[in-house]
């Protein structure tokens, strides 16, 4: 069958013709050379595709000559937000510290959108429950379309186990103390965390602590401090807590000190099976298959339960995905870089939403917040500027 083709004067013209029109054409103006093959001719004539990159097909550099060969795949790439997230995930010497900072944007981003959008009371272990289903569902789908175990590998389960199971522990005794203490008490404790995390690092994976890196931490700490007030005083001003007190208090204390004393030993057992596995993904999954039936038992025992409304439904369902992607951002930030160093950037959260409050006059404005989001935002660039190793660990 002939196929023709139109040419700039509409007039239609055999392929066949045209192409031995250029034989002829090449065979005459040379003499003694061999025809063209049609192999030569071929390339001319089309054009391969483009190669495409996603973040699923990324392989995980283990030395920084590999940098400039993930740079020319990146370039590949049409869309300017693609690239950024490339560049964000292993693009970059500072990628661990970027991963980190765009997990606790991610985390900000939820806190706005939960206070400006919640219409209607949900319980927080059915909250919890759909976010670790949600969590599971895309890991999963993460897992499969990447080609990786989807249990991880056989050296390493040991280690998801055991992220799962702290992970978990931290998870519950969380939610105990909110339903308990005031929640600006238990935000203190929970941003007690990196604190944790950076002295388990020193026990667990025999990382060194260093006094530059400790003072970072204390700086963030403290800044923490002064946007949220003393323990003490919240206590006396604030009515939230559902009215524990005396020793009742003092048990929830030491239960939302659990939970973040679990939650370092999880940063740790985070990176330790990333960098073992050579992805941060089967951490996320581990996580999410065992707090999902854990959450549920407890939502079913413990509370009543809500038929959220449509918008509410929504909101959950977004929160949740918002949820997936912090912690994924977070894992691969324990992945890449020491524990302190990336722990000290989650305080970031807190400055965000501070800022975002007294701009949109939901916070009283006060000289102590503006000195605790100025003490979070100078150790996390002084971090982020000088933490960096000299290429990325990743053994």
């Amino acid at each position: 069958m002939d196929s023709t083709v139109i040419d700039g004067g509409g007039e239609g013209v055999s392929l066949v013709e045209r192409e031995r029109s250029h034989v002829v054409e090449l065979a005459a103006s040379t003499e003694g050379s061999d025809p063209v093959s049609e192999d030569q001719i071929t390339p001319l004539l089309t054009q391969s595709d483009k190669p495409k990159l996603s973040i699923f097909t990324v392989s995980y550099p283990k030395r920084k000559n590999n940098k400039d060969q993930i740079a020319r795949l990146i370039e590949t790439e049409t869309s300017p937000f693609t690239q950024f997230i490339m560049w964000i995930w292993g693009g970059s010497r500072y990628s661990g510290m970027l991963s980190m900072v765009l997990s606790s944007s991610i985390y900000f981003i939820m806190e706005v959108l939960q206070d400006v959008g919640s219409a209607q009371a949900i319980p927080l272990f059915e909250i919890a429950f759909t976010r670790c289903v949600m969590i599971s569902i895309l890991s999963y789908m993460w897992l499969r379309r990447s080609g990786e175990p989807i249990f991880g590998p056989a050296n390493v389960r040991n280690l998801l186990v055991s992220r799962a199971l702290t992970g978990c522990i931290s998870l519950l005794t969380f939610i105990y103390s909110v339903q308990r203490l005031p929640m600006s008490q238990t935000m203190i404790l929970s941003f007690t965390t990196p604190v944790m995390a950076s002295i388990a690092a020193r026990f667990i994976l025999h990382e060194n602590l260093k006094l530059a890196e400790l003072a970072g931490i204390g700086f963030s700490f403290f800044g923490v401090l002064f946007i949220l007030g003393s323990p003490i005083s919240i206590q006396e001003v604030s009515g939230e807590g559902g009215g524990v007190h005396g020793v009742g208090h003092v048990f929830a204390v030491l239960i939302g000190s659990l939970s973040s004393l679990a939650g370092g030993i999880t940063y740790c057992l985070i990176r330790a099976a990333a960098k073992a596995s050579d992805q941060p993904m089967g951490t996320v999954f581990a996580f999410g298959l065992l707090s999902s039936p854990v959450a549920a038992i407890c939502m079913i025992t413990t509370q009543e339960f809500v038929l959220p409304s449509f918008y509410s439904f929504i909101l959950m369902i977004v929160l949740s995905i918002l949820a997936f992607f912090a912690e994924l951002f977070l894992a691969r930030g324990l992945q890449l870089e020491k524990t302190s160093k990336v722990a000290n950037i989650q305080y970031l959260e807190v400055a965000f939403f501070e800022l975002w409050g007294m701009g949109s006059s939901r916070v009283i404005v006060s000289f102590g917040k503006f000195v605790g989001c100025f003490l979070v935002f100078v150790s996390a660039f002084c971090t982020i500027y000088f933490g960096p190793e000299k290429e990325i660990e990743m053994e």
